[in-house]
């Protein structure tokens, strides 16, 4: 997730960390390119392009923005709910930790260190990453390693121990099923966030909106050439870079919790759980909190 300041002039300007810029340039240049072969061939021959009006490109370039919006809106919508289901396990967290500060210090350990192993393990399931290696970390090994679904298989031998101590009456049912509703709520989480990565947005719709996107932008330059000469180049850029752009954002925006610069920060958001997992249990050499890098927070 990109995290810098309000931007002044200077950095609306310049800015290129944290901008849609880099991943669109190469194709910046080739609209460039055809811009500029479209503008010598109308000095070359005079009426070329006369019969070419830009009032059908205005009319599909209003349509086009207000469905690419729709587009953009659903993917936002999905960043959204990404970080609210990230919201709501560091408040399940905290709220579980609340709960077991009267249990004995072992069992505590095991609980407190199975939230930190729960939240490392659906980052890196969420990123296609090495699931078990993550929750091992802070878990060491147990049954959950050789599960169709390691991180939900922790979650289920934290509910046995729970369930385990009010069978021995360490505690009573009611607090157990304080305890429970926690881990419930971990579990909705990682539902959550399982729905919204295994479930892109159709391809029919976004493969629609990347092919009009670029037949308007390859054929601008052709109404604009007659009229306009050199200046074509600035209009054609100015609406490249925004729909390309809004095209690509989309693209990151679909799928909150890869790696790419505007999606969300799975690691940062997992390090704040560990951070106060461990100091429920009294540690203080506690990691340090991931820090941004080139304005990027991962």
């Amino acid at each position: 997730m990109i995290v810098r300041p309000k931007p002044g002039l200077r950095e609306v300007a310049f800015a290129v960390h944290g901008s849609i810029l880099p991943r669109i340039l190469g194709r910046l240049f080739s609209i460039a390119a055809i811009g500029v072969v479209a503008v010598l061939a109308a000095r070359s021959h005079p009426g070329l392009f006369a019969q070419i009006s830009a009032i059908p490109f205005t009319l599909i370039g209003i349509a086009l923005s207000i469905f690419m919006s729709f587009r953009n809106n659903a993917c936002y919508d999905r960043w959204w709910e990404g970080r609210k289901l990230w919201g709501s396990l560091v408040i399940a967290c905290r709220s579980f930790a609340r709960r077991i500060a009267t249990l004995d210090e072992a069992d505590r350990q095991f609980l407190l260190k199975g939230c930190i192993g729960f939240a490392a393990g659906l980052a890196a399931r969420l990123r296609s990453g090495e699931e078990v290696a993550a929750i091992a970390g802070p878990c060491g090994r147990g049954t959950w390693n050789d599960a169709v679904n390691p991180t939900d298989a922790l979650l289920v031998q934290m509910g046995r121990r729970c369930l385990d101590l009010m069978q021995q009456e360490r505690i009573g049912a009611i607090h157990h099923s304080l305890i429970e509703e926690q881990l419930h709520l971990m579990a909705q989480v990682q539902a959550g966030c399982e729905r919204i990565a295994q479930t892109p947005v159709p391809f029919s719709y976004s493969l629609l909106l990347h092919r009009t996107a670029y037949i308007f932008c390859l054929a601008l330059p052709f109404a604009l050439a007659g009229s306009l000469g050199w200046w074509t180049l600035l209009p054609v850029l100015l609406v490249s870079y925004t729909f390309f752009g809004l095209d690509a954002l989309g693209d990151e925006l679909e799928d909150p919790f890869g790696l790419e610069p505007n999606d969300l920060p799975l690691d940062a958001m997992a390090r704040t759980i560990e951070r106060e997992m461990l100091s429920a249990l009294g540690e203080t050499d506690l990691p340090a909190p991931v820090a941004a890098r080139e304005h990027r927070l991962s």
